[in-house]
């Protein structure tokens, strides 16, 4: 039985992250911040106004490369102390100190972008052919001189930062900090819950009375801060909405796909032919999990369990490494060996602590290697986790061995590629080494609810429901929690008809669980990064070493090249639809290899 979550301070530091790759002391730290500081002033006042030959914008990026790599460690540092304890005032205090000086440096810095754009376009040229990482930066700026505004707006926006930055902040907060879950009964039983409890262990619990009376308890307690969600949700894509217009946007979505280097014909696709294709497959499976369980229903909170529960292993964080290692390796003993150094190296935070923050993410400090942050559950669905995490980590660390930090990080519209192909290895290796059809049939039910379901499924659907909130702000419209909760359920109804009950709990609340709304588009990116990782992974399975180092190929690009011509690197056409019915058709496929393993074992 799930306990309740210990205070940071009591964890195992070996199940913890060390963080001195970064800064080996807390005044190591400290310092920086104030050399960072003094550094951008001496740079604004060697290159303001001298942006203009190209002998000086070489020298200015090299000098500029210092500055970005010394202030990513600040943000990375401060804000991985944060994350992994919200509840602590010193780390919460520090985050905001940090965000204030990089606020300024920011502000300080923008004046490269605006000077950069005055230049000819002989001189940009000349610039990018120094060499790819120079070409890629310019790339970018070339790209943002269509919104670009007066530098003396520049600077204010780019100052402003930590305000701009409330919502998400706010919500963190409401969730960690004020949010009391408080207990639920089931069974005669009383149980604790917790925000992370729910999402890590209550909500895949194989005990149908536990499952339900936790998501009961649990969409209770969030409908009684709707309204603030609401108001901080709105303020986020109020902000968003204001400066798509300031930059010469019609609409928010187009504004916030720029960036990306993507367009409304992806954006669009992505969600339209999963909503209308792949709906009816997962509808399937979730039916046939009803009938191999004996449920009366499936509700939203039955959606992720296991098919065989009483076959589902248990993974202790001892054993972790074992299938890591053998999920990775067909992709090379230097890959693998790159990726194993996360558990002697403590890249990896496991600890589930009281205001840790929920589901996991990777980053890599600039000259470092990459850290993980996660809460570990001793379950199948936590090595898939893990393993999608280190797939960001593999990408990460060798694209900022290929390049400076003006072009390490591929656009968004790809980024979880190389973290879904993991999940692909990972089931294979299941596969490959099931002893047994009950054996394949879980290892096929993971691809389906874990793998998929939390790249084409979850964050899909709020990908659809964003766009159904952007369509109204774009009208000149508002919301309150209700209109959400109508938005939501909508989706929601579109995608499962009447395969879920959507009566049984508040599942319209889930627009509260997600943090992904505070990014902008980016939720949809996770099934387009999905296309990209299957017909990767594909080739790998039909063809060998040749795309494995296709694969390898792209994993070194960083943003090098835009995301439709890094695909095709890995040997995937993403300029059509084909990659994607590709996709589908192979979940369908595994959904049908599910049934039939099913009345066999039967």
């Amino acid at each position: 039985m799930p306990t309740a979550l210990p205070p940071r301070s009591t964890v195992d530091p070996a199940t913890t992250w060390d963080l001195t790759a970064i800064y080996p002391t807390p005044a190591d730290f400290r310092r920086d911040q104030t050399e960072v500081a003094d550094l951008t002033r001496d740079f604004a006042r060697m290159y303001t106004g001298r942006l203009h030959e190209v002998p000086v914008i070489l020298d200015a990026l090299s000098d500029l490369e210092n500055i970005l790599t010394r202030a990513n460690h600040l943000s990375s540092y401060a804000y991985f102390s944060y994350s992994v304890d919200t509840t602590d005032t010193a780390s919460t205090a520090q985050l905001n100190t940090v965000s204030t000086v990089l606020a300024k440096t920011d502000a300080q810095l923008s004046f490269v972008d605006a000077e950069l754009q005055a230049c000819s376009d002989e001189t940009l040229a000349a610039v990018a052919a120094t060499d790819a990482d120079h070409a890629a930066y310019i790339r970018h700026v070339k790209a943002r001189k269509a919104q670009a505004l007066p530098l003396a707006a520049e600077k204010a926006i780019a100052e402003l930062g930590p305000a701009l930055d409330a919502p998400s902040n706010i919500r963190d907060h409401t969730i960690f900090g004020d949010m009391d879950f408080g207990t639920f009964t089931a069974h005669g039983k009383e149980y604790p819950l917790s925000f992370v409890l729910y999402e890590e262990e209550y909500q895949k619990h194989p005990d149908t009375e536990i499952r339900r009376a936790a998501y009961h308890q649990f969409c209770d307690t969030l409908a009684k801060y709707q309204e603030t969600m609401a108001a901080g949700y709105y303020n986020q894509v109020a902000k968003e909405k204001t400066m798509a217009t300031m930059r010469g946007y019609d609409s928010v979505i187009d504004y916030l796909l720029a960036p990306q280097e993507s367009n409304r014909t992806l954006f669009n696709r992505q969600i339209d032919l999963i909503m209308n294709e792949l709906a009816p497959v997962m509808r399937r499976y979730v039916t046939h999990i009803k009938n191999l369980w004996g449920l009366d229903h499936i509700g939203y909170t039955d959606l992720q369990i296991d098919l065989d529960p009483e076959f589902s292993p248990k993974v202790t964080l001892d054993q972790a490494s074992e299938y890591i290692s053998r999920a990775i390796a067909p992709m090379g003993q230097a890959y693998h060996d790159r990726i194993m150094r996360a558990f002697p190296e403590r890249w990896v935070d496991f600890a589930a602590n009281a205001g840790k923050d929920s589901g996991a993410y990777a980053d890599c400090p600039y000259g470092t290697h990459p850290y993980v942050m996660m809460s570990w559950s001793n379950t199948l669905p936590a090595i898939y986790t893990l393993v999608h995490e280190l797939g960001h980590t593999g990408q990460m660390s060798i694209a900022n061995e290929h390049h400076s930090i003006l072009a390490n990080e591929p656009s968004t519209y790809i980024v979880e590629g190389p973290s879904t192909f993991h999940e692909l290895l990972l089931t294979h290796s299941l596969i490959e080494t099931a002893d047994s059809k009950r054996l394949q049939r879980f290892a096929l039910s993971r691809l389906l609810s874990d793998t998929y379901f939390h790249n084409c499924v979850t964050h899909l659907l709020e990908a659809a429901f964003q766009r159904e909130v952007y369509t109204l702000i774009d009208a000149g419209e508002s919301f309150d929690a209700a209109k959400l909760n109508e938005l939501k359920r909508g989706v929601l109804h579109k995608f499962w008809g009447d395969a879920v009950d959507l009566d049984d709990g508040r599942p319209e609340l889930t627009w509260m669980r997600q943090s992904h709304y505070y990014m902008g588009l980016y939720s949809y990116t996770y099934s387009a990064s999905m296309v990209v990782s299957t017909g990767a992974y594909l080739r790998v399975r039909d063809e060998g070493q040749p795309a494995i180092a296709d694969w390898q190929k792209f994993l070194a690009l960083g943003d090098s090249l835009p995301p439709i011509e890094s695909a095709a690197v890995a040997g995937v056409d993403i300029t059509t639809d084909a990659a994607l019915k590709q996709m589908i058709a192979f979940l369908a496929d595994t959904e049908q290899q599910i049934e039939a393993l099913s009345a066999a074992i039967q």
